[in-house]
């Protein structure tokens, strides 16, 4: 495994959270509500007073992972080095298991504040695979990139695709040589907005880069439109996928998703038990079964 988080449910570290989550056991502990939680960097890098207070004591008491918002590995600006640099701090700081981003870009000339897709193009590759190493040289660790959700294909696609999603994804992991954070509801998303199969995706996969798994809830805007918020509880399209995954590549460090339409903490307790439930299943299953998956 690429972090110490082999069999571990994860929930995202959000400011609206922080009072249950500092109640919350210790990851030591039996009956811990979570195993980890996962941070946006940005959100926290210099943040001091009480909010600080309590960063540090979560990350005491429970392993970080990080996941980033803004680096834009598929934009053309040239990377930030000097955040980059504070984000390596950060890292180091609270002993953080894994950082990932997102496989888009999210800037031109200025922030966009939001994840757009990257033309999936060998040229495309070369420049994100570059991208990417330079960002694990200077953080000084391996890092993992997420397939993002996207809902229109960008405008140098248009017309025949020169690679496919799948074909575009494995290529950036391959010469880039770095992890994959699996989002199955991404594959979710876009496997009925673009109209492929999103088991036969996911088989498609590096299995040995898999270093985390996130999952969440998605809008259903139309039968074959569905939008990634992460402002719902985790459809049961999407539990199937995730124990797709499982027996497919084995159990990995899972995440729970949730940013905004908060519903009361035991909640996501109990989504968080449904992940430990599909991780005890694969388990369960023969390693024979796992192999034909």
């Amino acid at each position: 495994m690429h972090t110490p988080l082999p069999n571990a449910a994860g929930l995202g570290l959000r400011r609206a959270l922080l009072g249950p989550l500092r109640a919350a056991p210790s990851h030591d502990l039996p009956g811990r509500d979570f195993d980890f939680l996962e941070c946006a960097p940005e959100n926290w890098i210099g943040v001091g007073g009480v909010l600080g207070e309590a960063l540090d004591d979560l990350s005491s008491r429970h392993p970080l992972t990080c996941h980033g918002l803004s680096l834009s590995l598929g934009g053309f600006a040239p990377l930030d080095e000097t955040f980059l640099a504070r984000v390596r701090k950060f890292l180091d700081r609270h002993r953080v298991a894994l950082y990932s981003e997102h496989l888009s870009y999210c800037a031109d000339d200025g922030q966009l504040y939001d994840l757009l897709p990257i033309p999936f193009t060998e040229e495309a590759v070369h420049h994100v695979a570059a991208r990417i190493r330079q960002t694990q040289d200077i953080v000084g660790r391996r890092i993992a990139v997420e397939n993002a959700s996207y809902y229109a294909l960008h405008p140098l696609d248009a017309g025949t695709l020169p690679m496919s999603e799948l074909d575009f994804t494995n290529a950036v992991l391959a010469e880039a040589d770095c992890d994959l954070l699996l989002d199955v509801n991404n594959v979710y998303v876009n496997a009925v907005n673009h109209g492929y199969d999103a088991t036969a995706f996911m088989a498609g996969l590096p299995g040995e880069r898999i270093a985390c798994i996130h999952v969440a809830g998605h809008f259903d805007e139309a039968d074959d439109l569905k939008i990634d918020t992460h402002g719902a509880p985790v459809k049961a399209a999407v539990w199937d996928l995730l124990a797709g995954a499982y027996a497919r590549f084995g159990v990995r460090p899972t995440l729970l998703e949730r940013d905004f339409n908060f519903p009361p903490y035991a909640e996501l307790v109990s989504e968080l038990a449904t992940v430990r439930q599909l991780q005890a299943a694969a388990h369960a299953q023969p390693a024979t079964t796992r192999a034909r998956a």
